[in-house]
């Protein structure tokens, strides 16, 4: 009784675990899917064998072998413990965790289950989240091959008292990629020619893995020709060569070029295409101010919209030209600095305005359609789609400008003549009154100031009386009807009388000339006082003007 005493107590002073804490065990038998686990202090607790297997493999247990579990309670209605292995990896897990998580450590892990926005990954004990950005330095389509797998991770952020972990993949491979980046740039050098894999293209260029490090390829650094857009030339998969023109040591950047790698064409492109040669060239693109002709392939040169056409002024370019159309150019200058050539497409054609000046010397009669009326004349088509314009002044003999040019219509075809060609001006002045001579001209050809011509009486008017001459008329005012006052009227004449004037005046701007009786009779006068004497000797008008007039008749 004593000793039973004893053990009794003894037992009653024994320190039993605590509930809700981690305890070592002893797996002494293993039955019906389950391991039996002595924890010590009397106590048996059975766990599934489940909890002794990671994710994806069999259970790793054995009669004999040492384990901890969770103690969640110390006796169950059959009076066994209540234990769990994997609580007790949890804990240990967590333990572990959170000490690498301080350390900025690496963990290892492996994914075996997908959920909304990324996947589960088993730390040891502990189920971390791992988001699907998180996955690869790149979006990952198949996750397949990495389930299960065991490999290294990176806590980004951990919370124990909620029980949440979410980890990283892709920290570690940026990181290992780093290193590999900074190997391979350590070994590279400006200048080298290298073998590339085209892994991405875009818009601007394609990027080119160096064997673990990618390099830009800009699309200007592809060819010395124009490259729309780098699928062009390259295809993902592609191995190409190329030449690393900078490496930034810093941000790892590599620039690379494959024209570099290639003979530059701009090097001959002076020996090639001499100042005013023609050559035959691709249109490659058409811009507001011009468009580009591709030479050959890397040289190309622009045709300012100045040098489109002889013609055709203030229009764009896309109207006289088309992209991919071949056309003639001549070189007009070579920049070699700034790569640069000047080209020219009318300078291929000859000038209209030359062509039209030895076609249609000044005099020659043309006939063209009325393209514009302006305030100051007509603007007429004439062949090689040039204009010729006739002014106010040029349209009439008889009527003024202002007046004439409203008996003309836009679309009216007309005749004219060539009165002048500027060629360096681009200007043809033409003339319709011109049609059929200078009726002004030819009718006082032979006139001259103070000649006596006979003219004819057209009409009576209060102010004097219109006459005309050859088809010319002219107007005498009241005062120089006669020297005698008296006689200064105008209804002493009626229309068809012949009357002998005198030239007083010739105005071949107004086309008029101005026209004298009194005139006339002033110099008769003068004429015989010189010839048959004077007042002063006694002799009187009549007798002077008599003996004139009887001479006249002896004649």
């Amino acid at each position: 009784m004593e000793e039973f005493e004893a053990l009794l107590n003894e037992s009653f002073e024994m320190d039993t675990p605590e509930e809700g804490s981690v305890v070592k065990g002893k797996v002494i038998a293993i039955e019906a899917g389950q391991a039996i686990v002595d924890v010590g202090y009397k106590m048996e607790g059975r766990v599934d064998l489940k909890e002794f297997a990671n994710p994806g493999e069999a259970p790793d247990i054995s009669v004999g072998d040492e384990v901890e579990v969770y103690l969640r309670a110390a006796e169950n209605a059959r009076g066994e413990a209540v234990v769990s292995r994997e609580m007790a990896r949890r804990e240990e897990a967590w333990d572990r965790l959170e000490k690498a998580y301080a350390d900025d450590a690496r963990v290892e892990g492996a994914i075996f289950g997908r959920v909304k926005g990324g996947f589960t990954v088993d730390l040891g004990g502990a189920v971390a989240f791992l988001p699907g950005s998180q996955v690869d330095v790149r979006p990952v389509r198949d996750a397949g091959p990495l389930m299960g797998l065991k490999q290294p991770f990176q806590i980004l952020k951990m919370d124990r008292r909620r029980g949440n972990i979410v980890v990283s993949r892709r920290a570690i491979l940026e990181e290992s990629r780093a290193e590999q980046r900074a190997e391979v740039i350590g070994k590279l050098s400006e200048g080298d020619a290298v073998d590339g894999v085209v892994k991405n293209i875009t818009e601007y260029g394609a990027f080119v893995d160096l064997g673990g490090v990618d390099g830009l390829l800009h699309v200007t650094d592809m060819a010395w020709r124009r490259v729309n857009h780098p699928s062009e030339i390259l295809s993902i998969g592609e191995t190409v060569k190329v030449q690393v023109i900078k490496i930034n040591k810093e941000t790892h950047r590599i620039s690379l070029g494959m024209k570099q790698l290639q003979e530059d064409p701009w090097d001959m492109v002076a020996a090639k295409y001499p100042l005013e040669s023609v050559h035959t060239g691709r249109v490659t693109n058409i811009t507001d101010y011009g468009a580009f002709v591709e030479l050959e392939p890397g040289v190309e040169g622009l045709v300012h919209v100045s040098e489109m056409s002889w013609t055709k002024k203030n229009v764009h370019p896309g109207k006289i030209v088309s992209t991919s159309q071949e056309v003639e150019v001549m070189v007009l200058e070579i920049d070699q600095a700034k790569r640069r050539v000047s080209l020219g497409l009318k300078q291929t054609m000859r000038n209209p305005w030359e062509v039209f000046a030895e076609t249609h010397p000044e005099g020659t009669e043309v006939e063209g359609e009325v393209k514009n009326i302006t305030e100051f004349g007509l603007f007429i088509g004439l062949p090689g789609e040039i204009d010729g314009m006739v002014h106010l002044s040029d349209l009439s003999w008889d009527e003024r400008g202002e007046d004439a040019i409203q008996n003309y219509r836009k679309g009216d075809v007309v005749k004219a003549v060539v009165s002048e060609v500027d060629v360096e001006k681009e200007r043809i002045s033409l003339s319709i009154k011109a049609l059929g001579g200078d009726k002004f001209a030819e009718a006082v050809g032979g006139v001259k100031r103070g000649s006596i011509i006979t003219v004819e009486v057209t009409s009576i008017e209060d102010g004097g009386i219109e006459v005309e001459y050859e088809g010319m008329k002219s107007f005498i005012r009241r005062s120089d009807l006669s020297r005698d006052r008296s006689e200064q009227r105008p209804e002493r004449f009626s229309v068809g009388d012949k009357v002998d004037v005198r030239v007083t005046n010739i105005d071949s701007k107004t086309r008029r000339l101005g026209l004298s009786i009194k005139a006339r009779e002033i110099a008769e006068e003068k004429e015989a006082v010189e010839q048959y004497g004077s007042s002063d000797s006694g002799a009187s008008l009549g007798d002077i003007l008599g003996a004139a007039l009887k001479g006249d008749e002896d004649k």
